[in-house]
């Protein structure tokens, strides 16, 4: 039986990811300090639902022993522990830096301890190419989309230069190229996903991280949202299924994927602007009222994730659309909070 270690394993994407390898008869070794709102949910909703083959470490990924003593017997791990709120780095850079790089090169280190290192896949962003240099965009309706035609037809390729914005950005980065270092210095087994916007069941979705899902809870509570910059921002959405099924594949071919990093997102066929998703969420009955404020540092007036190159080299491709994943994830939440409330 399959060990897997999933970093940060009670939040959105980690629960998501627990949860799949349980139901597929697998062992899975959770890792998290509970210190996101509303992950104790998750992990009490994983535990209700495999009561056996779920092993919980409550600790920091920055403590080598709990780090050491979670690795015991792993066969793989997903790192997705980290600090993901840009706004957050930004008003206390130190603790971002002590989680995503900190916690990330500690893992990397307990890892290279071990005889044979089991294969890592790091969750890295979109902002580790900043405001994305030399990518020129124009106003169309209610998006931006680039000048440049190439772009507009595959979006952002792992080409664009690094350009770390914002104390997320640099901390994220750092991590991103520990990860890949390791796999040249060290010969360990690592791959890199730079991530644009996931989304799905299990989010706890806030106004500084996971925009999907916290514009549906606002329009659920009947609350207005609040748009900083104009709202044509455009980002390719990814449900959280067709990301796992990437993970897997990555992890599956880890021994010809180790040392790259790939742009992951729904790429330009499942792209959003932030006025379009509020029109998706009206579709479903709930539109909520809109106010605006301020751009934000290192916000991104575009950004799509050119997938071809982790296609190309495994034949993986999103499957979800972006309408039927909102009104999937409309439904999550829907009937989420009514069984909460029943339990109340």
């Amino acid at each position: 039986m399959r060990t897997t270690l999933v970093t940060g394993g009670a939040g959105f994407i980690g629960t998501n990811m627990a949860d799949r390898l349980l139901s597929q008869g697998e062992r899975v070794v959770v890792l998290d300090d509970l210190s996101r709102i509303g992950v104790e949910n998750n992990l009490s909703w994983l535990r209700a639902t495999h009561p056996d083959r779920l092993q919980v470490e409550v600790g920091d990924v920055q403590d080598a022993a709990v780090v050491r003593r979670a690795l015991q017997g792993v066969d793989q791990v997903f790192h997705f522990a980290a600090q993901v709120a840009v706004t957050t780095s930004v008003t206390d850079p130190v603790a971002d830096y002590g989680v995503n790089l900190g916690g990330t090169v500690t893992l990397l280190e307990e890892l290279r301890r071990l005889d044979d290192a089991p294969p890592l896949l790091f969750t890295s962003t979109n902002k580790v190419y900043g405001k994305c240099k030399g990518i020129e965009v124009v106003e169309r309706g209610d998006r931006y989309e680039p000048s440049d035609e190439a772009v507009r037809t595959y979006g952002i390729g792992e080409d664009q230069p690094l350009q770390f914005a914002s104390p997320y950005g640099c901390s994220k980065g750092g991590a991103d190229q520990y990860v890949l270092d390791y796999a040249d210095t060290y010969g360990m087994p690592t791959v890199v996903f730079r991530m644009s916007c996931i989304y799905g069941p299990h989010q706890c979705g806030n106004e500084d991280q996971g925009w999907v899902a916290h514009f549906l809870m606002q329009a659920l509570d009947g609350n207005p949202i609040t748009l900083y910059g104009d709202g044509r921002q455009v980002r390719d959405v990814l449900f959280v299924d067709d990301l796992l099924d990437a993970m897997q594949t990555a992890m599956d071919r880890v021994d010809e994927l180790s040392g790259s990093a790939f742009n992951m997102g729904g790429g330009p066929d499942s792209t959003v602007s932030l006025l379009q998703l509020l029109d998706m969420i009206g579709d479903l009955g709930a539109r909520p009222d809109v106010e605006f404020g301020p751009w934000r540092v290192g916000d991104q007036r575009y950004y799509v994730s050119d997938t071809r190159r982790f296609s190309d080299a495994t034949g993986w491709a999103p499957k979800i659309a972006p309408e039927q994943g909102v009104a999937l994830l409309h439904e999550w939440l829907t009937s989420s909070r009514l069984a909460a409330s029943r339990a109340s």
